[in-house]
């Protein structure tokens, strides 16, 4: 076989500790996983004698010839020559690239792990087939990770492989399994490159079954995760076009009363709830996760609203985003106060890693702690932006789509202005009354507002979001103008009122208050 010929797409990597093993025979796990799908073998034993680790390398070369797929050692250039396999894998403490090719020749295959871009670049500088990327999430199999990356690290080297025109292949790897194997195949792209495959421990090794988990693999990573069956290529409108869909999204929820999920504070709950009975939605509010899956089968949306942070609060919502994920139904988060505390920051990079999110929605310094590395932006509350910081529709319209084209959705920044983005357009939005912001919670229900239009109208979430800001906006400026409003108290029942206006006049025909739409297009990539 030509290294160049590998397949990586399911790497399998052993463990032979008894956490990971058990009582079963590596051989026999290597070939059931074999018989399964795997394409790529890597034998891993750190504990074990020379003696040993020569004895069974050579039991495993046998059994990877019989399936045409190539052995690495991890580390030991000295058993790879010793057995003459294919190749070796070596980490950052290992031996230096240089050296292991040196002792094994151009012909052999050699793989590194890399963590940062730093050590991409010497990598692939240095002659490397291939990258094994990663921590991407926490593993039991490793106790000495330096980093862990997420899919955000692993979009930024695939970034950095398709920039620099690199030939050298790429796997990821880190608690990689059925839950995820999809989806990280699916949302690592970046720049039209994507990852050569998966490199997976405990998920086959630890496996009862390796052959059925070797196989279940193999269809995952080729087939798109749930979530993205209504995930577009990225749309360009005219403002004037989304416009003309504004109606019909309307309509549609006041068609389909969608199911809106909230996972939100006590503080919310209410007024969040008659916002999305006005708008035309079906609100629960149930922050219990075990709830999830049923709710996710009923064809609504979830929000998740970080309000209030707690362990346990954190766990629930990652469980619920998992379940409508898998349920193929879409997820809004409002990531609020992201930037304030460090518990918060914790909190939102553990969310962005749980899965799919078709909508974040947020203010400046909160959009902008969900971008890779996150900003520490101090925050003084969850309604605040960076304190002394002003910053200009560049850096605003700019963040909103870098953002939404890692993550391949839909973001907006809500403000005096507000900007949306798909990563191929900025939109902006300057519909709105100043009472919205003196009132706890409408930041809140504009994302059960938004949650309601994506639910009824998911196979355009970008016209769907933007037809959720004009109706909640433009519904608070006549609010606003009523002469029974004289103030914030005044201001939310007419606010209601005029959220089932616009509704019902929509319904009705009557489009009189989308005259008032304050659109228009940014900057287009």
């Amino acid at each position: 076989m030509r290294k160049q010929d590998v397949d990586y797409s399911l790497y399998l990597v052993t463990d032979s500790t008894p956490a990971i093993l058990g009582t079963k025979d590596i051989c026999q796990v290597v070939e059931a996983a074999l018989k399964g799908g795997v394409t790529c073998v890597q034998y891993r034993d750190k504990k074990s004698e020379t003696g040993a680790l020569i004895g069974t390398a050579r039991k495993l070369h046998a059994i990877t010839k019989k399936y045409h797929v190539p052995l690495l050692i991890n580390d030991r250039v000295d058993v790879a020559m010793a057995v003459e396999c294919e190749g070796v894998h070596i980490g950052q403490d290992d031996m230096t690239l240089a050296t292991a090719r040196k002792s094994l020749g151009q012909d052999a295959i050699i793989g590194v792990t890399v963590s940062t871009l730093e050590e991409l670049d010497t990598a692939c500088r240095g002659g490397a087939d291939y990258v094994g990327i990663g921590t991407v999430f926490a593993t039991p199999t490793k106790d000495d990770t330096k980093h862990i990356i997420g899919i955000e690290g692993v979009q930024q080297m695939l970034f950095y492989l398709s920039s620099s025109r690199s030939k050298v292949k790429s796997v990821c790897i880190g608690s990689i399994n059925a839950a995820n194997a999809s989806q990280v195949m699916w949302q690592s792209m970046a720049k039209q490159k994507t990852l050569d495959g998966v490199a997976v421990v405990s998920a086959i090794v630890a496996a009862e079954d390796p052959e059925a988990a070797a196989k279940d693999l193999a269809r995952l990573i080729k087939t798109p995760p749930g979530f993205a069956k209504h995930v577009k290529a990225e749309e360009q409108y005219r403002s004037a076009e989304i416009l003309e869909l504004v109606p019909e999204i309307i309509r549609a929820v006041h068609e389909k009363k969608p199911l809106s999920h909230n996972m939100t504070n006590l503080v919310v709950q209410n007024v969040a709830a008659n916002v999305a009975l006005n708008v035309g939605a079906s609100p629960i509010m149930a922050n219990y996760a075990e709830e999830a899956k049923d709710l996710a089968g009923l064809g609504g949306a979830l929000v998740v609203n970080m309000g209030t942070v707690t362990p346990e609060g954190l766990e629930n919502y990652l469980k619920a985003i998992k379940a409508y994920n898998e349920a193929g139904q879409p997820v809004v988060y409002d990531p609020v106060g992201a930037g304030a505390t460090e518990v918060r920051r914790s909190a939102t990079k553990r969310i962005l890693g749980a899965g799919y999110l078709d909508v974040i929605k947020g203010n400046q310094s909160e959009i902008v702690s969900c971008t890779p590395g996150g900003a520490r932006l101090q925050q003084r509350g969850v309604d605040s932006g960076p304190p002394g910081t002003d910053y200009d529709v560049a850096k605003l319209s700019g963040a909103v789509r870098d953002l939404a084209t890692l993550r391949k959705n839909v973001v907006v920044i809500t403000g005096t202005t507000d900007y949306v983005s798909n990563g191929k357009t900025v939109y902006a939005v300057g519909n709105g009354h100043e009472y919205l912001g003196m009132v706890t919670g409408t930041g809140c229900c504009l994302g059960t507002t938004v949650s309601a239009m994506v639910a009824a109208y998911p196979q355009d979430k970008l016209a769907a979001t933007v037809a959720g800001l004009l109706h909640y906006e433009i519904a608070a400026e006549l609010a606003a103008e009523r002469d029974d409003v004289r103030g914030p108290g005044t201001f939310v029942p007419a606010f209601l009122d005029e959220l089932y206006h616009i509704r019902m006049a929509t319904v009705q025909g009557d489009l009189a208050w989308l005259k008032r739409a304050n659109l228009w297009v940014v900057t287009t990539t």
